[in-house]
């Protein structure tokens, strides 16, 4: 063997880069390809302004938080009515401006606490520069990269900064993100590298050309990566039913205001009462309390080590109903460790060889890494050409002066033409089969090139390493069968290693592995497949993704986690991308998620919360919109007959206090374990409207009782407020159902309140209500017996009607975890 040359090559020493004179216009050195720029140099272009300081927001600023809580068309209306009452009637009939100050600054202090986390958070999150300076490898935050930098490359990492290549050592990008493109594109030097990519294979170095604002990314997505209210269905579901409030506000606050100025003869009543009608209209707390609980969401998932990337991410969450895993990293602990080398022939200096091999690979992955540990290198290889592994083709190869080619790869790929072919792949397959990895290591005649496929190889050595299966792993894959979520593994092992750790965690179907390299080509074809099977191996980055379209064709919402860069297509594609805190900058580019701890037993309380948010609001939803239903058809209703409106102001501030604002803020926190499905306006609807119907006629009959038992008019509308209240109650149990639990006790404490407020004579001299005789008093209250069965009645008779009756009906025990 040869007696010269260094144990690991110096990457950038033996490669064609662009000459002095490419530099020089620049003011750069002419060592500047191995040594970078010199601190003096760095110095000047900070003060030129010529760095790479980007404004990669992960959450609103405080000035568009404070602007979105506090400027919006619904506080626009009741701070304007808050105003008219006190300029013009007492201010007890103004409660609700004051609730609506209270509410305002709930969410804005809850926002800034979960900015505060998330911004804590993504700093552990962010990607770091590889940076030559003055000879020096270091590794920089993003922001400290400077022009004309010169920065190194390796597998998985995210290109920061645009840049010319001045070297590679099979060095290949995945742009996809940037123009959809999913083959890697080989860069040599003098190509341009950009922003926003990602190494898929190989390494390098690249001279920076544009920071900051400048790159090419940011130009191109300026907004992409700022944090923003993203589209969803519980967002889509609230902007539907806001606007269609809006629309009938405005011609029933011309009818109501028109009928109470002839109903009344003073000026000042009528305004009050057209007030109250208008009130009752608004749905101020909803959304209030949906940018409220997504942002306690994050708060709560920042606490288990999860780093929110976009706060309704948290809704897709709950759709989730297939998960992706890839075995290494996941299933596995992430970390190999060499068992055994299984020498095929009498061959010398077979552990020299090892030696040699990986520490000519140009970036360390978790098999080199084992090899390294187990054979350190040794003196006197050099490196001439080196290829390295890709997940496309399954091997690399590392070429040596006097030493030969020396290719280490999948014994399926490697095996195909050589002799014993079928003796070794029966061996190989049987180790794998104990849970194993195994690898071949091969002589070649010639040099390979990527991409090819080997020919002439000399099986020398099989290679063997173990896998620590993580010890929640079990747990956390039979709590997502409880759950009713599908389980797919998906690695570019070996189908049968796969199948064996995937039968030691417990997975069905694990003894039935699938050769992705047998996988149907036809989109229909691979759907039937993964409906049927669970456990794939030798699956290449494209095949990811391809069957999570699949997935996603039969109507799956498919979560895909992953940590390395051959998951990142996946990752982006499935309707919710979880990365691992250690895996490849790539991933957790793309991910909504990242696990920083990188523990697969924090994914069921990532679900888990996803779900109490969507089954929440939901509920809290069906109650904002009962209370618009029922205003809006008693604020029609007494302007056709001209009667006076049967509340005050301050009567709805009690009203929805007690029936809707407490609860629902209490509610909205409470846990559940129901799966999301799609639907969610059709089935708030289906519940609202009927339920919105009996409020407003149950309502509308007690007044007219009280009206035709001669009573006055602040005790008609006594009667009008027991009554309502009352429905509105059992509409709220029916919701909070099981009431065998702390949500009985809730049920229970508004009832008492307002018992409370009628019994204690200051509460009723301030919300202004008189107790009618008794005769008229027990009417009221049959009155809201019979209309809060008639609710339980329609309730059950609707829910047959909503989509997807197979979802169990909102308040049942089997939906809510007490």
């Amino acid at each position: 063997m040869p007696a010269e040359g260094p144990s690991r090559p110096e990457h950038g020493m033996r490669h064609e880069v662009p000459g002095p004179e490419r530099l020089e216009p620049l003011g750069l050195e002419t060592s500047y390809p191995e040594r970078g720029l010199t601190n003096a140099q760095v110095k000047e272009r900070v003060e030129r302004g010529q760095v790479n300081a980007v404004k990669d927001e992960t959450s609103r600023s405080l000035a568009s938080i404070i602007r979105v809580n506090v400027f919006n068309r619904f506080n626009a209306i009741l701070g304007f009515l808050a105003v008219v009452v006190l300029f013009i009637g007492p201010w007890r009939d103004a409660l609700f401006g004051m609730v609506l100050v209270f509410n305002t600054l709930i969410g804005i202090v809850q926002e800034l606490r979960a900015k505060w986390t998330l911004d804590r958070l993504s700093l552990l999150s962010a990607p770091r520069a590889k940076v030559v300076r003055e000879g020096e490898s270091l590794e920089l935050p993003r922001e400290e990269v400077v022009l004309d930098d010169l920065l190194e490359l390796q597998a998985g990492d995210q290109i920061l900064v645009d840049g010319i290549v001045l070297f590679s050592r099979g060095l290949e990008v995945d742009e996809s993100l940037l123009t959809g493109e999913s083959v890697p594109i080989a860069k040599n030097p003098g190509d341009t590298v950009l922003s926003g990519s990602f190494v898929s294979s190989g390494a390098g170095r690249f001279r920076a050309t544009a920071v900051g604002e400048e790159a090419y990314a940011r130009k191109l997505a300026a907004e992409a990566k700022k944090y923003a209210l993203v589209q969803s269905d519980l967002r889509d579901a609230i902007n539907t039913i806001l606007r269609y409030i809006t629309y009938i506000m405005v011609p029933s606050a011309i009818l109501l205001a028109a009928s109470q100025l002839i109903t009344h003869s003073s000026f000042d009543d009528s305004v009050l009462a057209t007030v109250a009608g208008l009130v009752g209209m608004v749905p101020e707390g909803l959304v209030l309390l949906t940018s409220l609980v997504f942002a306690v969401s994050a708060v709560t998932l920042a606490r288990r080590k999860v780093l929110v990337q976009e706060l309704p991410a948290v809704e897709g969450l709950a759709k989730v109903d297939v998960i992706c895993l890839d075995k290494t990293g996941t299933l596995t602990e992430g970390t190999l460790e060499f068992s055994e080398l299984l020498p095929l022939k009498g061959e010398e200096g077979l552990e020299e060889a090892l030696g040699a091999f990986a520490a000519a690979a140009p970036s360390e992955n978790a098999t080199i890494a084992a090899i390294s540990n187990a054979f350190p290198p040794p003196v006197g290889w050099r490196a001439e050409e080196v290829v390295p592994f890709s997940s496309a083709w399954k091997w690399s190869s590392a070429s040596f002066a006097d030493a030969g080619t020396w290719v280490l790869g999948a014994p399926e790929v490697l095996l195909r033409g050589t002799p014993r072919a079928g003796e070794l792949r029966e061996k190989a397959d049987e180790i794998a089969a104990s849970g194993r990895r195994v690898l071949l290591f091969a002589r070649a005649q010639r040099a390979v090139a990527g991409g090819e496929s080997p020919e002439g190889l000399e099986p020398v050595a099989l290679l063997v390493f173990e896998e620590k299966v993580r010890p929640d792993a079990a747990d956390t894959l039979e709590y997502f069968r409880r759950q009713e979520v599908g389980i797919k593994v998906i690695s570019g092992d070996n189908p049968r290693t796969v199948g064996a750790v995937a039968a030691r965690v417990g997975i069905p179907g694990a003894d039935d592995p699938v050769d992705a390299r047998e996988l149907p080509e036809k989109a229909e074809e691979l759907a039937e497949l993964l409906h049927v099977k669970t456990v794939f191996g030798r699956v290449v980055p494209e095949q990811k993704r391809l069957m999570v379209h699949a997935l996603q064709s039969r109507g799956h919402v498919v979560a895909m986690t992953g940590d390395g860069v051959n998951d990142t297509l996946a990752l982006k594609d499935a309707d919710m991308g979880i990365a691992m805190g250690s895996g490849a900058p790539s991933t957790k580019a793309v991910a909504q998620l990242v696990l920083l701890d990188g523990r697969f037993s924090t994914l069921p309380g990532v679900v888990a919360e996803g779900r109490r948010v969507m089954a929440n609001m939901e509920r809290v939803a069906n109650l904002f919109l009962t209370k618009t239903v029922y205003a809006a058809l008693l604020a029609i209703g007494v302007a056709l007959i001209a009667w006076e409106y049967p509340f005050l102001p301050r009567h709805i501030s009690l009203v929805g206090s007690l029936t809707i604002g407490i609860p629902a803020f209490v509610l909205s926190f409470a846990r559940s374990k129901r799966r999301y499905r799609p639907g969610l306006l059709r089935r708030v609807l289906y519940f609202a409207l009927p339920a919105g119907f009996i409020a407003g006629a149950a309502t509308f009959t007690g007044n007219a009782m009280a009206r035709s038992n001669g009573v006055s008019l602040e005790e008609s509308r006594t009667v009008a407020v027991i009554v309502l209240t009352m429905v509105g109650l059992a509409v709220l149990g029916y919701l909070s159902r099981p009431l065998l639990s702390w949500r009985g006790g809730l049920l229970a404490a508004m009832a008492g309140s307002f018992a409370g407020v009628l019994a204690i004579p200051w509460f009723r001299d301030f919300f202004q209500l008189y107790l009618p005789r008794l005769v008229v008093l027990l009417q009221s209250l049959g009155i809201a017996v019979v209309f809060s069965l008639l609710l339980e009645l329609c309730g059950r008779y609707m829910q047959r009607y909503i989509e997807g009756a197979q979802i169990p009906p909102t308040g049942k025990p089997e939906d809510i975890e007490a």
